[in-house]
């Protein structure tokens, strides 16, 4: 049930300069490999390759074995004042090169390297603690942006990849979590993560509850054309938070298989403080990556809303086998059933869980019997209540320390950073624009990516791309035309970076 699935770049604002291509949808494990990359199996240690695999490392996309320690190295605690500054900027293009390695490493079967230099370097609580530090400032420095009158950015794009910054260490995180060693290695901070996870949950079960789905139609580019920057960056937020949510439930499944190694206070922090089985059943009744609309199913899926044809709506999708198998860990573990309080309202909540459980669902996730016979007994039977440890309880640090620590000080942040960081001059827009085009191939991307390009303007099936820079794709001239106003400034600065000049 692993899917290994970058996440999905929403397009960034027309005032954006370079805008970062988007990332490939969704990459099966183990079954693909670039055309032609020939990469075979990670040498014994992991850190040494023989000089034609790294050749193929190179052709693949992947990095050589001393520069992903280079980059694992550099992984560093950032201040959260300090977003969108030069040195932040440098760390989160550290993350990207990690997060696409990862990818293509795990498709490759080759991500034992990644693996193993995280766990080396205790990087993973690092990792975490900027995952909780970017979810703040999403949270308390971006709204206080978008209400400044005075701040009207010529380009939106260095709050986009602050934004961004969440996206992409979830999505590196969700890569490597599959292992134990590395939820082994979180250490302490598994419970910030849990926290994040629960939050992340949370608000997918409100969505669920309330109907509400960020679908194609809302994200329409004719919806967008319409919207000043800001309002547009602030609607590919909230699309971006959909689907790092999604990522956060894969990441608490992951978590979820460690059951067994993880410490008292892991559980206690699932079972008891947030109720987490009661929570996946709300995912699984009111199933937030599901909608209808026009009278047609749609579910979210690979990085994208997709219409279900009739022949497939009982099929079971990657999201939903990762809140079945959660519900699995926690519901069959003897440690959990342990600690975990079967009073009259959780007892309700999880008997819900039948009427799910048809033919046809466990003909596709068999385990799922275990599950139904446990649900019949627990209906017939009350369990004894749950045994408590008189053990001192760990609880996370990070979201409330630096609640703590930036009390009062949300505006004064903002406005240091769009007097340092988001008003860059053009000079430096090109200049960054040049280190994006280093970090990303391209060509890279677009053949990882399933679907076809889509027109910018209509987003109809594209046939037609941008001559001059190469990054917008369109299905008409009249398309591009209507585009031109918006894209140019993008354009001139993709052109003369790459050192094109033609005509669009």
């Amino acid at each position: 049930m692993r899917c290994v699935c970058p996440q999905v770049v929403p397009p960034v604002s027309p005032s954006c300069p370079p805008s970062v291509p988007s990332a490939p949808r969704c990459v099966p494990t183990r079954s693909w490999a670039p055309p032609g990359c020939g990469v075979g199996p990670s040498c014994h240690h992991g850190r040494r390759c023989h000089s034609d695999n790294a050749a193929a490392m190179a052709a693949a996309g992947l990095l050589l074995p001393a520069e992903a320690e280079a980059l694992v190295q550099a992984l560093r605690g950032t201040e959260l004042r300090d977003a969108g500054g030069q040195g932040w900027l440098r760390q989160h293009e550290s993350v990207e090169k990690l997060n696409m390695h990862a990818i293509l490493s795990a498709a490759a079967g080759q991500e034992q390297l990644l693996t193993e230099l995280l766990v080396t370097h205790a990087k993973i609580p690092v990792l975490i603690g900027e995952l909780i530090s970017a979810e703040v400032w999403k949270h308390k420095v971006f709204p206080v942006l978008c209400r400044l009158e005075d701040f009207h950015p010529r380009s939106t794009f260095p709050i986009y990849v602050v934004l961004h910054h969440e996206a992409s260490i979830i999505n590196l995180l969700e890569t490597v979590f599959f292992y134990k060693e590395i939820c082994e290695s979180a250490e302490d901070s598994i419970l910030d993560l849990i926290d994040y996870c629960h939050r992340k949950l949370t608000l997918l079960a409100a969505r669920g509850t309330n109907g509400q789905a960020v679908t194609q139609k809302e994200l329409h580019p004719k919806d967008l054309a319409s919207l000043s920057s800001m309002q547009e960056l602030q609607k590919q937020a909230e699309a971006m938070e959909f689907e790092i949510s999604l990522k956060a439930l894969s990441v608490l499944r992951f978590i979820t298989d460690q059951v067994d190694s993880l410490p008292l206070s892991a559980l206690t922090r699932m079972l008891n403080t947030h109720n987490l089985p009661c929570l996946l059943v709300a995912l699984v009744e009111h199933c937030p990556w599901s909608c209808h609309e026009a009278g047609k199913l749609k579910k979210f899926e690979n990085g994208a809303w997709h219409v279900v044809p009739p022949e497939d709506q009982v099929k079971m999708t990657k999201l939903d086998g990762q809140v079945w198998l959660a519900l699995l860990n926690l519901l069959l573990s003897p440690e959990c059933q342990r600690k975990y309080h079967f009073d009259s309202f959780n007892k309700s909540q999880l008997l819900k869980l039948r009427a799910f459980l048809t033919d046809v669902l466990l003909d596709q996730l068999p385990n799922l019997v275990e599950m139904q016979r446990f649900l019949s007994h627990l209906a017939l039977t009350e369990p004894a209540p749950p045994k408590k440890d008189l053990v001192l309880e760990q609880v996370p640090v990070i979201w409330d320390h630096l609640l703590r620590k930036n009390a009062g000080k949300w505006e004064a942040i903002a406005k240091h950073q769009v007097k340092h960081a988001f008003s860059p001059t053009e000079e430096e827009l090109k200049l960054q624009a040049r280190r994006w085009a280093q970090t990303y191939s391209l060509d890279m991307l677009e053949a990882l990516a399933p679907d076809k390009p889509r027109c910018r303007v209509c987003g109809a099936e594209a046939a037609k791309r941008c001559s001059r820079c190469r990054n917008e794709w369109y299905c008409s001239r009249a398309c591009q035309v209507q585009h031109w106003q918006k894209h140019r400034v993008a354009c001139s600065l993709l052109a003369q970076t790459a050192g094109t000049a033609g005509v669009p």
